[in-house]
């Protein structure tokens, strides 16, 4: 995906492609995309072997191929209970008194505003968010890919990326945005670790000082959430008909081992210098087709 695509990520993507050509005893080659839906296509038409999907992703490549299934996901202790993450809808900080009423933060003054998603692809960029906002508003989800004044919103666009939709609200192109907070982590600095591992309403997110381009552009400038909403953590997937079992098997099996649960680049700890996809204290587990349903109900296809 373009979120894991960035230069930042490229020393974790090199060290889990060793890993897994390791395991699988031959090369494989690395491809980044620009769109989620070349990623998507490229496991659905077995032009790729692994990718790492959101849910939405996930289910939509299943629906098209059902040769294309989950392999682990990554999950903060040793259950899938814990494999979550949280997609959020955040305002500038100067802008969010607007969204507060009854000592609340809420979506009603949303309307009308431009309004950045990430992809129809995402699940945490558009999936959950736009679930939440038509039943907040009676309208159904495919409503808001557009903009109008007989639209939720006036204006909407998809910043490609979660980088991409929370740099759209910086900049104030949009004047809310939807990104999660495992997609910004590297860029962002939160009130506590608990305020990021759980984040809520009313939180305030603050871009990093020295962060990474775009981001540099913007340091210490504040976001506040005015939405947070748990979602599925992404598998790891592949498209089976490029793997035998035995491989799957092995993969599976190292990946879920403690020799990658304690590799310090895939999970680096606190106060390493290495920024990963992967959070401190992850671990990898298996997960089977069927942990998504609760994905393939909002989308329609369930």
């Amino acid at each position: 995906y373009p979120n894991e695509s960035v230069p930042e990520y490229a020393q974790v993507r090199s060290e889990f492609l060793r890993v897994v050509s390791e395991a699988l005893g031959r090369e494989i080659k690395e491809q980044t995309t620009t769109d989620y839906a070349i990623a998507i296509e490229a496991l659905v038409n077995a032009n790729a072997a692994f990718s790492w999907f959101g849910g939405e992703g996930y289910t939509q490549a299943h629906a098209k191929n059902p040769k294309v299934l989950p392999l682990v996901t990554n999950s903060r202790t040793d259950t899938l209970d814990d494999a979550k993450y949280y997609s959020m809808i955040a305002v500038l900080k100067e802008n969010a008194a607007m969204h507060m009423a009854a000592g609340q933060y809420g979506l009603d003054n949303i309307k009308q505003k431009k309004f950045s998603f990430v992809s129809n692809s995402s699940t945490s960029g558009f999936r959950v968010p736009s679930s939440v906002i038509s039943r907040h508003f009676g309208v159904g989800p495919l409503d808001l890919l557009e903009g109008g004044r007989d639209k939720v919103f006036s204006e909407v666009m998809f910043g490609g990326s979660h980088q991409g939709s929370m740099f759209n609200v910086l900049s104030g192109k949009a004047e809310v945005g939807v990104f999660c907070n495992e997609c910004v982590r590297i860029y962002t600095d939160w009130e506590s670790d608990a305020a990021y591992l759980d984040p809520k309403a009313g939180d305030i997110v603050k871009v990093k000082a020295g962060a990474d381009a775009p981001f540099d552009q913007f340091p210490g400038k504040e976001m506040v959430l005015i939405t947070s909403v748990p979602v599925l953590n992404a598998p790891i997937v592949m498209n089976t008909s490029l793997l035998t079992q035995e491989e799957i098997d092995r993969v599976r099996t190292v990946l879920t081992s403690d020799a990658v649960t304690n590799n310090e680049i895939l999970f680096p700890p606190k106060g390493s210098s290495v920024k990963s996809m992967f959070a401190a204290g992850n671990r990898f587990l298996p997960v089977e087709d069927q942990w998504y349903d609760p994905i393939r109900v909002l989308s329609g296809l369930k």
